[in-house]
């Protein structure tokens, strides 16, 4: 059946009308109260509906009054005590006892013994109520009323009701259904599947709609291979289903009217401009074929619409190298040295890590900052050209000094004009035959004239990376700056994080494979990628320049994020978290620990996506959040190797928790 036609199906369902069938019931409650309901079921009735699965949702209907049309919505949890409990115990072991081989009898229960024998009760979550307003069926996610527990008769429901129950919507903008919402899994309630439908056809739908996703936070928390990288791939490829019916192209200037400018989605649901999606592949599972899931990649399913970047040069020519002009864009180069020369030793070493080479005010209040600017930034530019650093052809840098040590560095090397500008080379010249001579007459009759050295303590760092000489030993010097030649180009073309910009503009797909080079220069790649999509976000909402959404997606998130107990809001990921909304950026990331997240990024995730758990710790953080205390000890228990893609999910428009086996995302286009 097709997807359009499915969902037309479940429009259609009316569950106060079709949830109340005599096959599938269970039993009658015995308590009830706003939070909890407690039913008496038996084994026959458990048998003949195929069972009860923790988490099995299920149908309370009232049936004193025909006037009363509304149905309870249960979630079964555990066990509950029936009052007889005692008693039945004690009968249950005097039989045990009477039963064994040793007393030389051959008991059995007789008929009314294994009847009473043959109950238990059930203890259930109240979810919300299903209730008749004129010709529609709404649903409220708690209880207005309830009445004497013992009128209520409790029914499981079959595929299709099950189907409507766990696609709500607690937003009346939203309809169930609508044709803009993609499938992304099918309802599982337990690991174990004796009772639960193998075939395809007999399986309830779960939905998900365009705007949970787009512009919000999700989460994925669970162990490793528990199908978190599938989920994740299934919600790229919704977000590329949605991202293709998008209405408009994204405009480059301010829309006639405000109102406008507000809509992100159109009548339908659909979003107005196509969705950009912006992939951190920590592991290049996204930008390459891999064994591990089959081969399946975002990047061979989406290869018109897809380009992929990466740190280092690779065979695959397909692949951009994010390479920086260490000439042209001086900052992130000088931090790319930094971050690569983080664990090294030496106070040299963090004489130079202490520079700022941030251009001063251009103003003449200024002046005397941007001489010492310029002489440092040469002297930097010359460690570079030595460390292989090839510069643009002509390359020229200018900067000036006093008339006398002008004059003393003609007379011993060559006249140079350097404040017209003079090559790489000429200036290493020029700069190490002013340090052979600092201790001429001529440094020092500056000294008193001016009161301090012409060679400042920032250019003396600099002169010992240079002449790689400190203190009258031999230092590495310049050379530390190799490990980092490979990230740099001397082209003067635009940096790759304006190409990647305009590229998620149009509602492209961008993959940053960060599967090799070095860690710490995959964290500023990321974080630098990610201040630029934020700031261009930002300048757009500022000028009333409207934003299609931009989607990223962050794997081990664990080592991006700020950690649980870091405030500083200023950090990227914070802001996208707590101001992303406003500005259409959306958030996706994976990781093993719900207690490795910042409180600030988990308390504004609307959407939960939780897989298998392994210790307590995690599970007492993941109770603070929704109802996912109903699930947390099957989520410590069930099995991750076997239940890969068994998810508790919780969306921003769905009112409750629902339990899902994710689809496993395929190479192949979906016919669903």
């Amino acid at each position: 059946m097709k997807t359009v036609d499915k969902i037309k199906q479940l429009v259609s369902v009316d569950p106060l009308k079709v949830g109340k069938q005599t096959e599938l019931f269970v039993g009658h409650p015995f308590s009830l109260d706003y939070n909890k309901a407690n039913i008496l079921v038996c084994d026959a009735d458990k048998e003949r509906v195929k069972g009860i699965a923790q988490g099995t949702f299920l149908l309370a209907f009232y049936d004193n009054e025909e006037t009363v049309e509304e149905a309870i919505l249960l979630r079964a949890l555990a066990p509950a005590k029936l009052p007889t409990d005692s008693a039945m115990i004690s009968s249950m072991i005097e039989y045990y006892k009477d039963n064994l081989p040793t007393s030389g009898k051959s008991s059995k229960l007789d008929d009314f013994t294994r009847y009473e024998f043959s109950f238990s009760g059930l203890e259930c979550r109240v979810l919300g109520t299903f209730y008749r307003n004129g010709n529609n069926v709404e649903f409220g996610a708690d209880l207005e009323n309830f009445y004497s527990a013992h009128h209520y008769s409790v029914y499981k429901v079959n595929k299709d009701v099950l189907g409507y129950i766990v696609n709500q919507r607690d937003s009346p903008d939203i309809i169930p259904g609508n044709d803009n919402e993609f499938s992304i899994g099918h309802v599982r309630y337990s690991s174990s599947l004796r009772f639960q439908s193998k075939n395809e056809e007999d399986k309830a739908e779960v939905y998900i709609h365009p705007a949970d996703l787009l512009g919000k936070r999700t989460a994925l928390f669970g162990m490793t291979r528990t199908g978190k990288s599938n989920t994740v791939k299934k919600v790229i490829e919704a977000t590329s289903q949605i991202s293709s019916k998008a209405t408009a192209t994204l405009p480059s200037k301010s829309p006639n009217t405000i109102e406008e400018n507000l809509k992100s989605f159109d009548t339908n649901g659909a979003p107005k401009y196509p969705v950009g999606q912006l992939i951190f592949d920590v592991n290049g599972e996204y930008a390459n074929k891999n064994l591990q899931d089959e081969g399946t990649a975002i990047f061979e399913k989406y290869k018109t619409n897809t380009v992929r970047y990466s740190i280092l040069e690779k065979s695959d020519a397909d692949f951009k190298i994010m390479k920086v002009n260490f000439y042209k864009d001086i900052v992130t180069g000088f931090s790319y040295i930094c971050a690569s020369l983080e664990d090294e030793k030496g106070d040299y070493i963090t004489s130079l890590k202490v520079l700022d080479f941030t251009p001063p005010p251009l103003d003449n209040e200024h002046f005397d900052e941007w001489t010492r600017y310029n002489k440092n930034k040469a002297i930097y530019f010359c460690c570079l050209n030595k460390a292989g650093f090839n510069p643009s052809t002509n390359f020229t840098v200018k900067f000036k000094a006093d008339a006398t040590i002008k004059k003393l560095v003609s007379e011993k090397y060559k006249e140079l004009d350097i404040e017209k500008g003079v090559s790489l080379d000429e200036a290493e010249s020029w700069f190490l035959c002013a340090w052979e001579n600092i201790n001429d007459k001529v440094f020092t009759d500056y000294k008193k004239k001016k009161g301090k050295d012409w060679f400042s303590d920032e250019m003396k760092s600099l002169m010992i990376f240079l002449t790689q000489k400190k203190d009258g030993r031999s230092v590495s010097g310049f050379d530390k700056f190799k490990k980092v030649a490979k990230m740099h180009t001397n082209t003067t073309e635009n940096s790759f994080e304006v190409d990647i910009s305009k590229h998620l503009r149009k509602g492209g797909i961008v993959i940053i494979d960060l599967s090799q080079g070095d860690p710490k220069l995959q964290e500023i790649f990321l974080e630098r990628i990610s201040k630029k999509i934020f700031s261009d976000s930002m300048s757009r909402f500022t000028d009333s320049l409207p934003n299609n959404f931009i989607q990223f997606y962050f794997e081990e998130a664990h080592n991006l994020f700020p950690k649980k107990d870091d405030k500083d809001l200023s950090q990227i990921y914070n802001r996208i978290a707590k101001e992303g909304a406003k500005l259409n950026l959306g958030m996706i990331y994976a990781t093993q620990e719900v207690s490795s997240i910042s409180s600030n990024i988990l308390k504004n995730t609307q959407n939960w996506f939780i897989a298998h758990l392994n210790n307590e710790d995690e599970i007492k953080e993941l109770r603070k959040y929704y109802d996912f205390d109903d699930f947390a000890d099957a989520l410590i228990r069930f099995s991750a190797k076997n239940d890969k893609g068994f998810v508790r999910m919780k969306t921003y428009s769905n009112p409750f928790i629902v339990p899902v086996q994710i689809d496993k995302f395929s190479v192949e286009i979906s016919t669903k």
